[in-house]
């Protein structure tokens, strides 16, 4: 059975910084790409990191600088670290795996598997 727990998330004030985690079993994590999305109500749900299978990451242009992906392949589990927090920010934060999408720059809805969501909330 596939799980995917993301835990870390909250409410800060803007300019706090929190780390998400994302804990999985039930698939060959190590092999799979990771991603962080995000998702505000009524909008499309946005990519927000992503690492590769070889460990190579992406961002997108609004977190880059500010936030960083990463994975710990003994103890599968996914990370998004994220400082310099801003109300635009907030948002419920979703873990998601797939062996091949984020080679070819898949869309969310690709994404074969996928943790319940974590709510972050940045005050101004």
């Amino acid at each position: 059975r596939v799980q995917l727990e993301e835990s870390g998330g909250g409410a800060v004030p803007s300019g706090g910084s929190l780390r998400l985690s994302c804990v999985t079993s039930g698939f060959y994590f190590s092999r799979y790409c990771m991603t962080w999305f995000r998702q505000v109500p009524g909008q499309e749900r946005e990519e927000v990191a992503v690492i590769d299978s070889d460990g190579s990451t992406t961002y997108a242009d609004s977190v880059k600088g500010r936030f960083t992906i990463s994975k710990d392949n003994a103890k599968n589990t996914l990370y998004l670290q994220m400082s310099s927090l801003k109300p635009e920010d907030t948002a419920m934060y979703y873990c998601a795996a797939d062996q091949l999408a984020c080679l070819y720059g898949g869309s969310w809805d690709e994404y074969k598997y996928w943790g319940q969501g974590i709510q972050v909330t940045v005050s101004s």
